[in-house]
């Protein structure tokens, strides 16, 4: 049962034991629980398999009138089993057996399964005892078995793409998803849960019976009953048996087989349904085919007609929008549109459908009949009908749009009526109770009365006032009734005009009572402020009597201030008097007519009570004069007690501090009080002239006569006397410091040197002299750089003994001055002779340690050679011998190398005995032990040397003896092999091949024989004991070879001119062969099946093309010699060979149309599949954008819709680079149709559909994108919505807040609250915005109108209900509290006044730039309060108009409060004007002067760049150095002349600092003049140094020509490679051929011919050897170019043999022209002056390359010569470079470390001059002595907080303590020595010969000449310890010596070191000295210098 799952789908079949026993053994509940679950799902899908199973199986038994009620039972006995398989099949099974017992029943099932065995179904694992035993789960499984494969086996589908047949399930389910394929909400990917909500089975009833169910009002949230109403039609109209009910398909895993069941019932049904279909048609069509066809096409006539016409006429009705003007009226013709919808328009959509079928019906009878369809006329088709249906839906559609539009507009103006009627009533009873009320005057005789009567007014004018929007409201309803059109709207009208016209009168009214109510309030008030102004006279004028005029200074001027305050006062006053009297002139002479002529008081009680004001006014201005010239003269006294009170602190405070006996400790502590004595005497003489000045006020005041004369000349005589005696204290301290500072700087630089000397006494004291060399040579080096800085430091004890000279007299003569002199001098004489000590013990270590480890070397190599050499044994064995020759070449390298170390040893021992060394005995002994040894291995070698050579030379000889005699026989049996040849064409062709090879053979033997004769000659004189053997085996060989000279003479005669036409006629049978193989192979038909396929063959074919092209010289060969033997000839052989001659040609020209006609037809195979392949590929792309479009999400935020938008364009983003692809692939199908290939029907039809696809998925993406675009705009208007909601809501919670009802902070509450009505107001805006957005949107969109609209009137709604609530709460919170909130107003105004006064009077002056921004920004904060306070007053108007109202009886004092208000505020705004211009033109000044600094600064920052060394390492950094500079100095110079020209401008302007702004701009304008100098001189500096790049560009180029012609040469040589391979190849094709004859005859040919071949081809490789053996390579350097003479040299050996076997060719030349004659003579001739030719040219060749080596090698000796002294002077000048570089840096350090200390010591200074003040324990004893302190402290913490930006500066780093810091962290000695090291190496390595190549030639081996000894020590020397990275592992260079033709050595030779640099001494930092450069060299410690070519090498050059 492979097809069936017997098993249900959980897996396990669960039985009550297994249960319980895993309930024991676990005891786990949630284990028990999820088992007890699984098995119930089992059971459930089995119940519902069972019950489905049951219903199929009677759907079919019900045919034969049969029925089971139980599954499992009634198939036990197999007869039901056996009937269901009979009807089933349809054939008939073997009849059941009777009976009942179990083996019948036994019988009838295995019946059945027999016959379903027969039937090809596979049963695993179930036999008939389980049918009959009922097993559920194998009955089931039998069941599904059989459904299987008799319902759904037989379904197949074939997909039209791929010809691919799929399964039976998967092709029920593809019929599924084809026949659904539209339907919304089916989507049908399996048969379980795709089927759930019922929509599939309904859309397949749909599908094929449209009429059955309306599928359109399924919903998919109601499954069961879609369940049910597809399972009960298809049981009442299609008579399927439902198997299935809802329950069991609703539910979370339906029974997939269950509903496979129930589906194949439905494919079954339809498609028998539409097979009975056409079965009953052709039946129809048979018997009433003509008349039914004319009754049809009449009744489709008919019908159409009417249809048409009625749909017209329709669309007529449903046009006409003239609805009724009212309410009822629409609702009628609503409901007759509804009556028309459900009953008239219902049948004419069953005629539509009848229609269709009828033309369908009709159409198909008559193509069943094979008649010609009918085709109704132009206008009566289906789609005719379809179009004027879609019309008619369409107008049904607008006019229900419309209906619906007019029922709501006439409910509304229904509603708006009813609401207006409503609102008019309650306006017109309001009106008439209002205009009662305003009728009334009864104002009061007093203020208070007449405030009473205008608060009540007011009250009733703000509501008839705020009425006002109410009848308003009325009135916009009538208009808006108006508007719409309504249908009463002249009763509207009417009322609206009546409520018009009370509103109107009631404001008249209202007008003329508040008219009068003002008169009276205004005369009142008037009345009120005359009886304030005298009360506020009379209290002023008790201040101005009084007689208290200040007791100090602060007591008058805080009279001042209050006198000026009553003036002020007075002033107002004056000006309330002017105003009060001017108003009550009015009363009195004033015009009433406009209030009917009322008076609200008697003229004459207003003129006698202007009269008293004015009065009392004049008495008052009189006593504020007395009293203001009092103050005057008492502030100037105080004033000037004050000035001296505070001179004299002053005084007093700086005698202490010059009294002080404090001298300092230290140079540090000396220098900090001579900063702080200057400054001090700064301090003075600025002090000096502010006490003049205060000297000169008190005399003007006792010449003026003031009452305090005499006390004031008294204080002037004190202050003098003070001060004269400070001036004293003064200059005694000053020159007691100065003797200080040189006394303790004296004794600052003594400690200095003595550190520097005891550090030094520790290394020249020092007993270590190294261990070994290095160590020695590290410890001279640096005892070099001690002896150098103790030389240089003889001017630093020189200036000490200078600086005591300097010193004062009593410091001059002390005993510690003159005993530190004497210290330094005594230890200075000790260090110089140690040094001279320790120097000479190092050189004699040097010397010592050198001889003792060259020596112990060479013995100990000696040693080793000796063992080897005495174990060397001379054999016979040439092999052996030949291996000792080899080694003994190796040793004698070695002899040579350790030549030149005996000779450094020997020099060595010899320097070390002239000088005397301790060690002279031990000197001696090594080096005669050394000589000894030496010596005796010399003699060693050359006597080993001859032994092995002789042994040699004669085993070779007898080696090449004997493989000549072998040579010459072989020969001979060669020769005599021909004898047994006939003299037949065979014999004759065989024996002339034979002969022609010999002679070559013959010669190279005499040349051998010859060489061998010359070799036994030496031999015999070298070995007289072989002589006798060496002659035997010379006349052996010669006896041999006169036989065979004989031998072959005799064969030479038999030759004759046969045998071409046979090798013609085998050739040709070998070619035409090859012919008929070939085409065969062209002929082949094979296809390509795939693009690798396709490349294939067609490579294959290429290669035919390339045979073909092989045999075409030996095609033309053959028919050439063909045509040539053939011509004229009449025999038949000839005939036949002529016939053959032609059939070949007809054969090769038929060979190569094949060839071109199968190369075009594979090309077109090979493009077939490389389109398919682009194809395939192209449809990928499409399937994948397909499926990404087909998944649309519709987005319910902001976020969601922009990433949809995101998505979506980078997928558009996407489809336009695939475009590009599948154009290419299109525009490929074009070319393929446009060249006619074979496939281009196929290829058009894959291109159009690719096209197609590719065009609808672009149109669907534009799609998509413009609804997401369309969703992204309504998301966003939906966000602002929200936002402008949470807004609303916010603000209401605000304006809904009760905290109005608290009166406290009134003032603050009523600006918060103009605050947030101006925020409204503000974002009044932002709503209007939003509806017309909202607007435009729905304009747009209509469907977005549903959503849309409700937001928008709830907006509405919230922002009129946020107005209505901001208002009245305004209300509520202003209207019972204006009084209190105008007097509040003006509180802060007043005292904001106030506050500002005092800052303008107590403003501080501007120091600096900082302090003058700061003011800027106070000014900045005060002009923005003065514009809030500036509307504050503006307000204070609109509030007083309000409070009269409400307090008519304080009026005048109202009104007086604002004027003093307003007129403080006016004169405040003058000051504050002057004080910004003030500040502006200071700021202007320091502004200035900071940009001069910052210029300056800036330009010390650039002067460094401008004078750094460093000018760029290569072409284009010099580049983009050079326009870095001058881009900025162009850039910067327009900021330079900018600040000259605002210099100018303010010396122009005589501004008191001119002088100080003509110095500034001096000073910029030297050093902006420096700076560009300083850039010029770079610049040209940069341009030698572009000279320099460019000349080593130039040599780059050179040295990359030369490689680029070696890498020319290289791949000459490659393609002579590949030459010489193709040769090769070809030549090998002959050497491995298989073919070895079919006869003896064919052997013997192809025998000569392989002789001929090798001759061929050793001649051939011979010649291309000799002719590329002669390089033209130069060289690249003097090492390559020595290899290169040496290989010369050995090539020219190599040419001395080659001459002996020339001059052999023309000795057997000559012999052989005088034995032959004719043309072999002619031919031996040319032969050899071909010879002599090629002999002379290569002689001549190898001359000219020697010459050309001899000048490579002067040249690059040259070269080395003049890089030697480019790298000397490199080093001299980096040398130089690096000490101008530290001393420039070091100058910066020690500037700013100053600056530091400069600053520091004015800090400090300013601290200890501030000590005494801080110290001061006076805290003031009275009033007066505790404000002065006060002031003092206020100037003490403004002088320190303009400290605090100094001292922050000083908390700073230096820029010397951050590199000290840094370089004890991070670098080390070393790391500093190798980082120098390696710039000096790049700086060398710009004059070194390029590296070598990854390949280069063999180092030369150089001849090492004899030389003095000394030579030779300082050549071992060289090598061992001179060496730098750039010169080591490179041969020395070899250079001629004058009358030697042997190269010798020139080794460079060692100077002493030199230190890179001088020491850096300072007389106060002890003479700090720099590290020492390091040279560059083996170690880091020594520098090379080259002697001159041709020069001694044993005199060297100092660098």
């Amino acid at each position: 049962m492979t097809e069936v799952e017997i098993m249900p789908q959980t897996g396990v079949r669960w039985e009550s034991g297994q249960m319980e026993d895993d309930f024991e053994g676990g005891n786990n509940s949630a284990k028990l629980f999820e088992r007890s679950r699984i098995k119930a799902l089992a059971d459930e899908r089995e119940s519902v398999q069972k019950k489905t199973f049951q219903k199929w199986v009677n759907s079919h038994l019900a045919r034969i009138g049969c029925r089971i009620n139980d599954l499992y039972i009634d198939l036990r006995d197999g007869k039901m089993l056996m009937k269901l398989l009979e009807i089933l099949s349809g054939e008939r099974l073997p009849r059941p057996t009777k009976g009942k017992m179990r083996i019948h029943c036994l019988e009838n099932c295995d019946k059945a399964l027999t016959f379903l065995h027969e039937q090809r179904v596979h049963l695993e694992n179930m036999g008939a005892h389980d049918i009959v035993d009922g097993s559920n789960r194998l009955t089931l499984g039998l069941i599904w078995t059989i459904i299987l494969r008799f319902q759904i086996q037989d379904i197949t589908i074939e997909e039209s793409d791929n010809s691919e047949t799929r399964s039976a399930k998967d092709a029920l389910l593809l019929w599924c998803q084809m026949k659904t394929a539209g339907y919304p909400n089916v989507n049908v990917r399996n048969f379980t849960t795709s089927w759930r909500d019922g929509l599939a089975f309904n859309a397949l009833i749909h599908k094929h019976r449209p009429d059955l169910i309306q599928y359109d009002k399924l919903q998919k949230g109601n499954p069961m009953h879609n369940l049910q109403n597809a399972f009960n039609v298809a049981e009442e109209k299609l008579g399927i048996t439902p198997l299935l009910d809802p329950e069991d398909v609703n539910m979370e895993f339906p029974d997939e087989k269950s509903i496979i069941t129930y589906v194949v019932t439905f494919y079954h049904y339809f498609s028998k349904m539409k097979a009975e279909t056409v079965q009953g048609k052709r039946i129809g069509k048979v018997i009433n085919n003509a008349l039914d066809t004319e009754k049809n096409i009449k009744d489709y006539e008919t019908l159409t007609s009417d249809l048409l016409e009625w749909i017209e006429q329709t669309i007529m009705i449903l046009n006409d929008r003239q609805f009724s003007n009212s309410l009822s009226g629409v609702q009628s013709q609503l409901t007759a549109f509804n009556l028309y919808r459900t009953s008239e328009k219902p049948p004419k959509f069953v005629e539509k459908g009848n229609l269709e079928i009828m033309l369908f019906t009709l159409q198909s009878k008559m193509r069943a009949n094979n008649q010609r369809p009918y085709l109704p006329v132009e206008g009566k088709l289906i789609s005719d009908i379809n179009k004027a249906w879609d019309h008619l839906e369409k107008a049904e559609h607008e006019r229900e749009l419309a209906l619906r539009e007019e029922l709501i507009r006439q409910e509304k103006l229904e509603q708006l009526a009813a609401r207006f009627d409503r609102k008019a009533g309650m306006r017109e009873t309001w009106l008439s109770e209002n205009q009662r009320l305003v009728s009334q005057d009864h104002f009061g005789h007093d203020l208070a009365a007449v405030e009473a009567a205008t608060k009540k007014h007011e009250a009733i004018e703000t509501d008839i006032n705020a009425y006002e929007e109410r009848v308003q409201a009325v009135v916009a309803v009538a208009e808006e009734l108006e508007t719409e059109n309504f249908h009463d709207i002249d009763r509207i009208n009417a009322r609206k005009d009546n409520v018009i016209r009370l509103w109107n009168y009631l404001l008249e009214l209202l007008r003329a009572r508040r008219m009068r109510l003002e008169l009276s309030l205004q005369l009142q008030k008037i009345f009120q402020e005359m009886l304030y102004i005298l009360d506020w006279m009379e209290e002023i004028k008790s201040r101005l009597m009084s007689e208290d005029y200040g007791k100090h200074l602060m007591g008058v001027d805080d009279l001042l201030q209050k006198h000026g305050l009553l003036e002020a006062d007075i002033h107002v006053l004056g000006e309330r008097v002017k105003t009060v009297n001017h108003q009550a002139d009015k009363f009195v002479d004033g015009d009433f007519s406009e209030v009917g002529g009322y008076r609200p008081s008697d003229p004459e009680i207003v003129k006698d009570r202007i009269s008293t004001l004015e009065n009392a006014y004049e008495e008052l201005q009189r006593l504020a004069e007395d009293r203001k010239n009092r103050l005057f003269e008492s502030r100037k006294l105080w004033q000037f007690y004050w000035d001296m009170a505070d001179e004299e602190g002053w005084i007093r405070e700086k005698e202490q501090l010059m009294s002080a006996p404090d001298l300092g400790h230290d140079l540090t502590s000396v220098h900090l009080l001579l900063n702080k004595q200057k400054n001090m005497e700064d301090e003075m003489t600025a002090r000096h002239t502010h006490l003049q000045s205060v000297l000169q006020l008190g005399n003007d005041l006792i010449s003026a006569g003031n009452f305090g004369a005499e006390k004031i000349q008294e204080r002037i005589d004190e202050i003098n006397e003070q001060w004269e005696s400070l001036i004293d204290l003064a200059a005694f301290r000053k020159k007691r410091l100065n003797e200080a500072v040189d006394f303790y700087q004296f004794f600052a630089d003594a400690d200095d040197i003595d550190t520097w000397m005891h550090d030094t006494l520790r290394l020249v004291s020092s007993d270590d002299v190294g261990r070994d060399e290095a160590s020695v040579q590290s410890l001279l080096k640096k005892h070099k750089d001690v002896t150098d800085d103790l030389k240089n430091y003889q001017s630093v004890i020189e200036a000490l003994h200078e600086q005591a000279a300097n010193l004062g007299e009593q410091d001059r003569e002390s005993e510690s001055v003159q005993t530190t002199l004497g210290s330094i001098d005594r230890r200075y004489q000790e260090l110089l002779e140690l040094a001279k000590l320790r120097k000479q013990r190092l050189l004699d270590a040097l010397s010592l340690y050198k001889l003792f480890n060259e020596a112990d070397s060479v013995v100990t190599w000696i040693d080793e050679k000796e063992k080897l050499l005495t174990t060397m044994i001379i054999t016979d064995d040439i092999e052996e011998l030949a291996i000792m020759r080899h080694r003994f070449e190796g040793f004698e390298h070695e002899m040579n190398a350790n030549a030149s170390k005996v000779g450094v040893v020997n020099q060595l021992a010899r320097q070390l005995l002239q000088v005397e060394h301790p060690n002279a005995a031990e000197v001696i002994q090594r080096q005669n032990d050394l000589n000894t040894n030496w010596n005796n291995l010399r003699e060693l070698v050359e006597a080993k040397r001859d032994e092995i050579e002789g042994a040699h030379g004669l085993q070779n000889f007898h080696i090449e003896c004997n493989e000549t005699i072998s040579w010459i026989n072989e020969k001979a049996k060669i020769i005599e092999s021909t004898e047994e040849l006939g003299n037949d064409l065979t014999g004759v062709m065989t024996l002339q091949r034979r002969l022609s090879g010999m002679e070559r053979d013959l010669a190279a033997i005499q040349a051998k024989l010859e060489s061998l004769q010359s070799e036994a000659e030496r031999l015999e004189e070298d070995k007289p004991d072989e002589a006798e053997a060496i002659r035997d085996k010379i006349a052996e060989i010669s006896n041999v070879w006169v036989n065979l000279k004989d031998m072959l003479k005799d064969r030479d005669e038999k030759l004759g001119e046969a045998g071409e036409l046979q090798r013609f006629l085998g050739n040709l049978d070998h070619f035409q062969q090859w012919l008929s193989r070939t085409q065969t192979t062209v002929a082949s038909e094979d296809a390509p099946n795939s693009l690798s396929d396709a490349e294939r063959l067609l490579n294959q074919h290429q290669q035919l093309k390339d045979e073909i092209d092989a045999y075409a010289p030996e095609y033309a060969k053959m028919k050439d010699f063909g045509d040539h033997v053939t011509e004229g000839q009449t025999d038949p052989q000839y005939m036949f060979l002529a016939q053959r001659l032609s059939a070949l040609d007809d054969g090769w020209k038929e060979l190569l149309q094949m060839w071109e006609s199968r190369q075009q037809s594979l090309s077109q195979d090979l493009n077939l599949q490389m389109f398919l392949r682009d194809a395939k590929q192209a449809e990928v792309l499409l399937n994948q954008q397909e499926n990404f479009l087909s998944k649309e999400d519709v987005p319910n935020t902001l976020e969601a819709a922009d990433n949809l938008i995101k998505s979506h364009e980078a997928f558009i983003t996407t489809m336009d680079a695939n475009d590009e692809k599948i154009n290419a692939v299109l525009t490929f199908a074009n070319r393929l149709m446009e060249d006619g290939h074979y496939a281009a029907d196929k290829i058009h039809k894959k291109a159009e559909n690719i096209n197609e696809r590719r065009n609808a998925n672009r149109q669907r993406a534009d799609e998509q994108l413009d609804r997401l675009k369309d969703q992204l705009l309504l998301q966003q208007f939906l966000q602002e919505c929200d936002e402008l909601r949470d807004w609303l809501h916010d603000k209401m919670a605000a304006a809904e807040d009760e905290t109005y009802r608290d009166a406290k902070n009134l003032h603050s509450k009523y600006l918060r609250h103009q605050a947030f009505e101006r925020e409204i107001n503000a974002n009044k805006d932002r709503l209007q915005r939003l509806q017309e957005a909202g607007e435009q949107l729905m304009a747009e969109k209509p469907e977005t109108r549903e959503q849309i609209g409700p937001i928008l009137a709830s907006l509405s709604t919230q922002w009129d209900q946020l107005e209505s609530t901001t208002t009245e709460k305004a209300d509520k919170l202003f209207e019972n509290k204006r009084a209190v909130l105008y007097e509040q107003s003006c509180d802060d105004i007043d005292g904001w006044v106030t506050q500002l006064e005092s800052q303008i009077i107590q403003a501080e002056s501007a120091k600096d730039l900082t302090t003058v921004n700061l003011l800027m920004q106070n000014q900045n904060l005060l002009e923005g309060q003065m514009k809030l306070k500036q509307q504050q007053v503006n307000e204070l108007d609109e509030q007083m108009v309000h409070v009269k109202k409400i307090e008519p009886e304080k009026e005048s004092i109202i009104e007086a409060r604002k004027a003093a208000v307003a007129e403080r505020f006016a004169k405040i705004q003058e000051p504050l004007v002057r004080r910004r211009e003030q500040l502006e033109k200071v700021k202007f000044i320091h502004q200035f002067v900071r940009d001069v600094e910052d210029e300056k600064l800036w330009i010390e920052e650039k002067m460094p760049q401008a004078t750094n060394p460093n000018y760029g390492n290569s072409l284009l950094s010099v580049q983009l150095l050079e326009k870095k500079n001058q881009t900025e100095i162009e850039n910067h110079e327009p900021r330079i002349d900018s600040l000259v020209v605002t210099g100018e401008e303010l010396i122009r302007e005589g501004h008191p600092q001119s002088e100080e702004f003509t110095a500034l701009m001096n000073d910029l304008l030297a050093r902006w003049k420096e700076l560009k100098d300083a850039v010029e001189t770079r610049k040209d500096l940069r341009q030698s140094q572009v000279d320099k790049l460019y000349a080593g560009l130039k040599d780059l180029a050179q040295e990359r020509r030369s490689k680029l012609e070696e890498v020319l040469k290289l791949y000459m040589l490659s393609h002579e490679i590949e030459d010489l391979m193709q040769w090769i190849a070809e030549r090998e094709v002959v050497a491995c051929s298989h073919e070895l004859g079919q006869d003896f005859e064919h052997v013997s040919l192809l025998k000569e011919r392989f002789h001929e071949f090798a001759r061929d081809t050793v001649s051939i490789g011979t010649e291309r050897e000799k002719q590329n053996y002669i390089p033209d390579e130069l060289g690249r350097d003097a090492q390559s170019v020595a290899a290169l003479q040496r290989k010369h040299a050995n090539f020219e050996t190599d040419l001395v043999t080659l001459e002996s076997q020339v001059r052999a060719i023309q000795e057997e030349s000559g012999r052989l022209q005088l034995g032959y004659a004719g043309p072999k003579q002619r031919e031996i001739s040319d032969q050899e002056q071909e010879v002599l030719d090629a002999w002379l040219n290569l002689n001549n060749m190898v001359e000219t390359r020697r010459l050309k080596l001899a000048n490579a090698s002067d040249l690059y000796r040259f070269f080395n010569m003049v890089r030697e002294k480019l790298i000397d002077v490199t080093k001299k000048r980096q040398g130089m470079v690096d000490q101008w570089e530290d001393r420039w840096e070091y100058l910066q350090l020690i500037l700013e470390v100053y600056q530091f200390a400069r600053d520091a010591a004015v800090a400090e200074a300013w601290l200890m001059a501030q000590e005494p003040y801080l110290m001061n324990q006076e805290l003031g004893d009275t009033l007066d002595s505790v404000e002065i302190l006060l002031k003092k402290h206020e100037a003490f913490e403004k002088s320190a907080a303009t400290q605090e930006e100094r001292f922050a500066a000083l908390e700073k780093l230096t820029t010397f303590e951050i590199k000290e810091r840094k370089k004890a962290e991070e670098e080390k000695p070393e790391d500093v020595l190798k980082a120098k090291e390696e710039r000096l190496q790049r700086l060398i390595a710009e004059f070194m010969p390029p590296p070598k190549p990854p390949t280069p030639e063999p180092e030369p081996e150089p001849v090492v000449e004899e030389k003095p000894v000394v030579e030779e020590a300082q050549v071992a020397e060289a090598q061992r310890e001179t060496e730098t990275p750039a010169q080591a592992g490179s041969p020395p260079v070899v250079s001629p010596q004058p009358g030697s033709t042997k190269p010798t050595v020139d080794i460079p030779e060692v100077t002493p070191p030199r230190s890179g640099s001088g020491a850096r001494k300072s007389p106060r930092s002890g003479g700090r000295r720099s590290s020492p450069r390091v040279s560059r060299g083996s170690h880091g410690n020594e520098e090379l210098a080259h002697p001159m070519a041709g020069g001694d090498a044993s005199t060297p050059r100092s660098m």
